[in-house]
């Protein structure tokens, strides 16, 4: 399974950004993805994660009531809709699948990460 994560970039606190990530390969066997980040000299952490057979969303405490996270399975695409962003959301961000009903930093697929940056 190969990802291909797009949609960071600068933007101003308060402002959004939509991430896309977009599987392909044998896609066939991913059961869930998501997104991780990872900010300058800290760890990498999970954002929000979805089942893509039933649309069961997780999200990281940070990231609730501003992120939204989606799957178009036809297109093998996940969205990552962020509103109301805060400096703090600055990071790489990366897509994660996996065969698995969860994603950890050991799951098995990762995109090349895309930076977003958040001015104040």
């Amino acid at each position: 399974v190969q990802l291909q994560a797009s949609g960071g970039g600068l933007v101003q606190a308060g402002g959004s950004l939509r991430l896309s990530c977009a599987a392909s390969g044998r896609t066939f066997s991913v059961f869930t993805m998501g997104w991780f980040r990872q900010a300058p000299g800290k760890e990498r952490e999970i954002v929000a994660s979805i089942r893509r057979r039933d649309g069961n969303a997780y999200y990281a405490e940070s990231g609730k009531s501003r992120f939204t996270i989606s799957s178009d399975n036809d297109k093998n695409t996940v969205y990552l809709q962020m509103n109301s962003l805060k400096p703090e959301d600055t990071a790489v961000y990366y897509c994660v699948a996996s065969p698995s009903s969860i994603i950890t930093t050991g799951s098995r697929y990762w995109g090349q990460g895309t930076q977003v940056t958040v001015s104040s």
